[in-house]
């Protein structure tokens, strides 16, 4: 399956996912992209300057924008939310706000160009499943953390987009997709992320900052491979009102090891330090995505450590930083 001819819009487009998803569909399709800059992946790049891309600036909060953007469109990828552990803490009414208010902006502007458009993608999260997910799927239990905990406004917030778009779907018949990415990084990453912060740090010659004692496991998925779920959710007919889980489970690492492995790739001069951790952390996530490969056909390929050169080599050149 391949999309061709299609008016794909994309808010949150000039970020990280959205940028790289519009790179894999802008030779076939016209890509709009719908971002206030906040966390900008778009200036500076080939793709800004296509002529089959088009950006408005604008905010997932004005309805009235979203709509009018929307109208004729074929496809839409909510990618737009407030994100990052330290941007939620500092900001949880924004989070609220955006994530929510945006969410059902962006499916009220789906569901007034339902004429056309034929799939709506809503970005959810894995943070749903709490502190301890392992190989989680798509009908284990979600959880919405305690009242307080300024951590979890994120994962409320997703979640109730995650509801507000299978409820479009079931009684509305809006094509909706719900995908939960878990720990998305690679080239073009912007804000926050440890394997971000690792690699600056290890190619600055800076130590590398571990938070808590390093335990922590994630499972890693490579940009490439999230954009790969996309466009199956995208195109696939057995993807319609349903949710799946991005990831892939043989990239779970302690954040030590993980840590360990950028500063063997970068040749990093710096050492590993530790500092108490100021939020509620999650111990344990690794995804499993069977439903998305019986169901899509979705198999992540990129392994970790090939994932982590390519990423470093891109910051290495952005940055401007010798190589090891």
């Amino acid at each position: 399956m391949s999309l061709s001819g299609k008016r794909i819009v994309v808010t949150g487009g000039a970020g990280f996912i959205g940028t790289t998803l519009a790179r894999s569909l802008i030779e076939e399709n016209e890509i709009v992209a719908v971002d206030n800059l906040h966390r900008d992946s778009l200036s500076g790049t080939a793709l800004a300057d296509h002529p089959n891309f088009d950006f408005v600036h604008g905010d997932v909060l004005d309805g009235e924008l979203l709509r009018d953007v929307v109208q004729g469109a074929t496809h839409l990828v909510h990618a737009a939310a407030i994100a990052g552990v330290d941007t939620v803490i500092e900001s949880p009414v924004r989070t609220m706000r955006v994530n929510l208010i945006g969410t059902y902006n962006a499916l009220e502007a789906a569901l007034a160009a339902k004429d056309t458009l034929e799939r709506a993608i809503e970005f959810s999260t894995s943070e749903v499943f709490g502190t301890y997910a392992y190989k989680v799927d798509e009908e284990h239990v979600t959880t919405q953390g305690s009242v307080g905990e300024a951590r979890w406004t994120y994962a409320v917030s997703k979640l109730a987009g995650e509801h507000m778009a299978r409820a479009y779907y079931d009684e509305l018949g809006l094509p909706t997709v719900a995908l939960r990415p878990f720990n998305v990084y690679g080239p073009g990453q912007i804000g926050g992320g440890a394997i971000r912060a690792f690699i600056e740090a290890a190619l600055a010659g800076r130590d590398l900052v571990i938070h808590g004692d390093g335990s922590q496991i994630r499972a890693w998925c490579y940009v490439e491979d999230m954009v790969d779920a996309l466009l199956l959710a995208l195109e696939h007919p057995n993807a319609v009102g349903e949710s799946f889980n991005v990831g892939n489970a043989r990239s779970a690492v302690t954040i030590y090891d993980l840590a360990l492995r950028v500063k063997r790739l970068t040749g990093c001069s710096g050492e590993l330090v530790f500092q108490p951790v100021h939020y509620t952390d999650v111990e344990l996530r690794v995804p499993n995505v069977d439903k998305a490969r019986r169901l899509l056909g979705f198999e992540a390929s990129v392994e970790l450590d090939e994932g982590l050169a390519r990423t470093i080599a891109w910051y290495r050149e952005r940055l401007g930083a010798p190589t090891a």
